[in-house]
């Protein structure tokens, strides 16, 4: 789910279905308000916050209230329930909300959760405001503002991370309450090292070394490891994060979990990897991105210090998070797509060329050599020359 808090018709905002789920999501808002406070609490003015996925996204007025609330608050309601054993998005943010607004204010790098409620499947949050999203600022034309924003969001990261590590129990036992299905670690990262050798040599016409798929295998069991857990919104894309005075805020959890947090580092090794619309970072925004995470951890995982360990620890997340796209979007590219510098191609073939460009710093020829290989497939499958353009900040 994505949220556009930047621009809003307030007169107008669509018929029929779009109506309805606005009157159903305010109608659900106040129900759940009142009963948190004990007295009716009316709600007018609803704004469509153009929510893309299962939830009805709403900023509305208080009206009447007996208490002291913010002006403005924002509704999220999931009025569909999923299927047995399926995640429940409304149960994963819910939770994320209520795991950090236990914390202080200080550490919550979040909108407060002002009520939820299972049944009516809402949640009631404090509004940021029309603050503009990290996306906002990486395609406007001010580069200074967009290297601050990032920086911020990665320092953001690393205390989100640093705020909720060792809390797994805590995150399980809140979903465990509300009905949510508490599962393993996600399976996916093992099927990629399973699947992608097979489907590198069908389309690219490239082999993987058993020593390479050991060391994707490697890398996938360390990001399933019980070290370096925290928990993790899993969207990091930049349209879910409001740049605000206090510094970047995250929006979107309804996949958060709990996991390794260096699985959350290959966005900043690989900018933004699982983005649809991820585009390319300048030399060095990348190193001070990294940086600027670990003064945040370092008091909580003091190992990271140690500049050898992490960038072996950096090479694995970034190992894992080009594995993994690789697997999910080469066969949905097939020969005779469009490929100019903003295409997935583009990416795919940057993300392998930056990739082996790593592994040779570290000592990983072989990985090098293949990741090499596959950019160079990717070039003759797609075209020659691509490379990722530059988010439109640094162009």
């Amino acid at each position: 789910m994505t949220v556009d808090t930047s621009a809003a018709d307030d007169s107008t905002f669509g018929t029929g279905a779009e109506l309805l789920a606005i009157d159903a999501a305010l109608a659900a808002g106040e129900a759940v308000l009142s009963h948190r406070f004990g007295s009716t609490i009316t709600l007018v003015d609803p704004e469509d916050l153009d929510g893309s996925g299962p939830a009805t996204v709403v900023r509305a007025k208080v009206a009447t209230s007996p208490f002291d609330l913010p002006r403005t608050l924002v509704i999220k309601h999931y009025p569909d329930a999923p299927g047995p054993g399926v995640p429940d998005p409304f149960a994963q943010e819910a939770v994320s909300y209520q795991l950090f607004t236990a914390l202080p204010p200080e550490e919550r790098m979040c909108p407060e959760l002002l009520a939820h409620d299972g049944r009516e499947r809402v949640l009631v949050i404090d509004d940021l405001g029309h603050a503009p999203t990290l996306r906002d600022k990486l395609r406007t034309p001010d580069a200074r503002a967009a290297e601050t924003a990032l920086l911020s969001w990665a320092r953001s990261l690393g205390r989100l991370h640093a705020s909720t590590a060792s809390r797994e129990a805590d995150f399980n036992a809140l979903l465990r309450r509300l009905g949510g299905p508490v599962g393993g670690d996600d399976s996916s990262p093992l099927t990629a090292c399973a699947q992608l050798p097979e489907l590198l040599e069908r389309a690219l016409g490239v082999r993987t070394h058993e020593r390479v798929r050991a060391a994707a295998e490697r890398a996938a069991e360390h990001a399933r490891s019980a070290c370096y857990r925290a928990f993790s919104p899993v969207d990091l894309w930049p349209d879910n994060n409001l740049v605000t005075s206090s510094g970047v805020r995250f929006l979107d959890f309804e996949r958060g979990r709990v996991r390794s947090a260096l699985v959350d580092v290959a966005h900043l090794r690989v900018p933004f990897v699982t983005s649809p619309e991820a585009l390319a970072l300048p030399a060095g925004m990348s190193e001070a991105m990294v940086a600027a995470w670990r003064a945040e951890v370092a008091g909580i995982w003091p190992s990271l210090v140690d500049d050898e360990a992490l960038s072996a620890y950096l090479l694995d997340s970034q190992l894992l998070g080009v594995w993994m796209v690789t697997w999910d979007l080469l066969p949905k590219l097939p020969v005779g797509t469009t490929a100019g510098p903003t295409s997935r191609p583009a990416a795919l073939t940057t993300w392998w060329r930056d990739l082996a460009a790593h592994a040779e710093r570290g000592g990983a020829a072989e990985l090098a050599a293949h990741a090499g290989d596959v950019a160079t497939g990717l070039e003759a499958r797609y075209g020659q020359g691509l490379e990722l353009a530059l988010y439109p900040a640094f162009r």
